[in-house]
């Protein structure tokens, strides 16, 4: 069931959180905070249609939940790990191609683009959250792909943070652990996080929020995701490009062939 004034709602929310985001990025001069906030978009679009909804459906509850985990999660990872360091290099490099008034211009170029990002992303938990529809299989195996995806990028974000506690490993490649099968476990555990939102929406008749999963995925594979971070790494970071050669890049699969002793590259 699709409600439209929820759903314009969480536009008008979105926006605030990205205007009052901006500020904040604009006195410290970093605009690496909007990633912190990027799942507190969709932690905020939950609650407000959990809220503002005609009639909370029988699976508001589970979204809401499933949301909090997944964006408290998310939020408090990219925190710590950004905690006392400098600006992104993609931010950097995106505020020295449109200086000058770089602080102005990136309240469009990218708090305003992430909040109508989250926000046409945030279809499937306002479809799922409105439908009167009860619970069926098809719920099951959307939550079973959810808790797959959230347990496959927790688990790849804590086996990168530990390979980058070991000063020994700086500069290396990670290939171990589930990063020796797909290049960015992070990136395959989001996929499969919006498709089991998705097939939630879809167990109650929300076919309609396809849109929403299909723009993470191409997201994920084309612009911010896969092809952002593998454009110039292989520069940065010697044995990338031989470890592009032998890993899949997203969807996890096997080793092509047997490489030299874990980060030695």
């Amino acid at each position: 069931m699709f409600e439209l004034r929820s759903y314009l709602f969480g536009l008008a929310l979105m926006a605030a959180i990205a205007l009052l985001t901006w500020s904040v990025s604009a006195a410290k001069c970093d605009v690496s905070i909007v990633d912190s906030v990027w799942a507190i978009f969709f932690l905020a679009a939950a609650a407000l249609y959990a809220t503002t909804v005609t009639a909370p459906g029988p699976r508001t509850a589970l979204i809401v939940t499933l949301v909090a985990i997944w964006a408290l999660r998310l939020s408090g990872y990219i925190t710590w790990r950004g905690w006392g360091e400098p600006e992104d290099h993609r931010y950097q490099t995106i505020r020295q191609r449109h200086e000058p008034n770089f602080a102005l211009k990136s309240l469009y170029l990218v708090f305003a683009l992430q909040a109508v990002l989250a926000w046409l992303v945030s279809l499937p938990l306002l479809g799922a959250i409105a439908s009167p529809a009860p619970l069926n299989l098809l719920d099951f195996i959307g939550v079973a792909l959810w808790v797959f995806g959230f347990l496959f990028e927790s688990i790849g974000d804590f086996q990168l943070a530990g390979f980058k506690s070991d000063p020994a490993h700086r500069g290396k490649v990670m290939d171990q652990g589930l990063w020796r099968y797909t290049r960015h476990p992070n990136y395959f555990g989001e996929f499969c996080v919006w498709w089991g939102f998705y097939l939630l929406a879809a167990a109650g008749g929300g076919w309609w929020a396809i849109a929403a999963p299909l723009l993470v995925s191409f997201l994920l594979l084309k612009v911010s995701g896969v092809t952002m971070l593998e454009k110039d790494i292989g520069a940065r970071r010697p044995g990338y490009r031989e470890y592009i050669a032998n890993t899949p890049a997203f969807f996890p699969g096997p080793v092509k062939r047997a490489r030299t002793a874990p980060g030695t590259r």
